[in-house]
């Protein structure tokens, strides 16, 4: 049976001090530490045995982030700082219960055959129905929802915003590289280490491109949903650019998509009345171009990742050498997407995107 020190406030060697935890989450904690250990926990079999936990080695602390389904701990595994999502199936919706295992067994098959720098880093897992954990490093610097409400609106420079929107590109060219898409693309789903630099995270209601249709059972966040996922209409990766053009948004402005709205009244107002965030008046031309060519109705016109890292990484040597380059931008002079593409492809694309 493993050590539950992990739940005194100072048993975090080395880390900050944690809040203490509620006797709820306490309780709840211990009980599903209890579980997985008391047999085992361990997935075995095949493959599988390359990424099965040694619960012995694991030690959960406090809760800092939930979902419909799962809570996400903070904790330690082999000494090493972890994020620990716990998910439990319910005993009375068997439906729902083999959706979530299905679900758990995609996100840790797609998470253990990831690796990029701007994708998060699978540690382990672990299954003992009706209790799922899977383990990934842990980010001090929290969402990047997070990070934006603690800023002005419209504050952060534009070297930043290109900064930070580069890193979730790379990370999105990436995924869809691999035939994955993410469907569920959003702040809350960006996490910072140290030195500011974004991964993209939580891969739940990800799917393969060739597998994903108009499954009911799980959606990714209205607020940030493509037209057509909110329409339940045969989807593809396009969704994650439109997705991505809302964080876009988010980055130049620091406050919540149509803030002024439930979820629901975003999606009707997406879907039936072609609503999109309002962009602010002194955005530069070059980022409200980009923007809105991502989040257009028609999914064919929305660029793909290549594109979209391409015309960053343009855009912020640009910002280097001139930093007036915002300023005298103007898209009507400039190529358009498709026919600056070959060129920045052969060009401009760095080494270090080759991962």
């Amino acid at each position: 049976m493993m050590s539950l020190d992990c739940f005194r406030q100072n048993s975090f060697r080395g880390s900050r001090p944690k809040r203490r935890l509620s006797l709820g989450e306490f309780k709840r904690a211990v009980s599903l530490s209890k579980y997985l250990v008391s047999l085992g926990g361990e997935i075995k079999g095949g493959d599988e045995e390359e990424w099965s936990a040694d619960l012995k080695e694991l030690l959960i602390g406090s809760k800092f982030a939930s979902g419909r389904y799962s809570s996400v701990y903070h904790g330690f595994y082999k000494e090493k700082e972890v994020a620990i999502k716990l998910m439990s199936q319910p005993e009375e919706d068997e439906d729902l219960a083999t959706a979530l295992e299905k679900q758990f067994s995609l996100e840790v098959a797609f998470l253990f055959r990831l690796r990029h720098p701007n994708i998060i880093t699978f540690v382990a897992a672990c299954k003992n129905p009706p209790v799922f954990c899977i383990m990934t490093e842990y980010l001090v610097g929290g969402s990047l929802r997070k990070y934006l409400k603690k800023q002005d609106p419209r504050s952060l420079p534009h070297k930043i915003v290109l900064k930070m929107a580069l890193d979730i590109a790379r990370g999105m060219e990436y995924l869809h590289s691999q035939g994955i898409i993410h469907r569920d693309l959003k702040s809350e789903n960006l996490l910072l280490g140290e030195d500011m630099h974004v991964k993209v995270a939580d891969f739940g209601i990800s799917c393969l491109e060739s597998q994903c249709g108009r499954e009911k059972k799980f959606t990714g966040t209205y607020r940030w949903m493509a037209p057509e996922m909110i329409k339940e209409k045969q989807h593809t990766k396009k969704v994650d650019v439109y997705s991505f053009g809302i964080v876009l948004w988010e980055l130049l402005t620091a406050l919540t998509p149509f803030h002024d709205m439930t979820p629901e009244q975003a999606a009707f107002a997406v879907a039936e009345k072609n609503a999109r965030p309002p962009l602010p008046v002194d955005c530069p031309m070059a980022l409200s171009h980009l923007i809105n060519k991502c989040w257009s109705t028609n999914p064919d016109k929305r660029p793909q990742f290549d594109e979209i890292v391409s015309i960053l990484e343009n855009y912020s040597r640009s910002l280097e050498q001139d930093p007036m380059f915002f300023s005298s931008y103007d898209p009507s002079r400039q190529p358009t997407l498709s026919r600056c593409f070959p060129r920045c492809m052969s060009m401009c694309r760095s080494p270090s995107l080759k991962a």
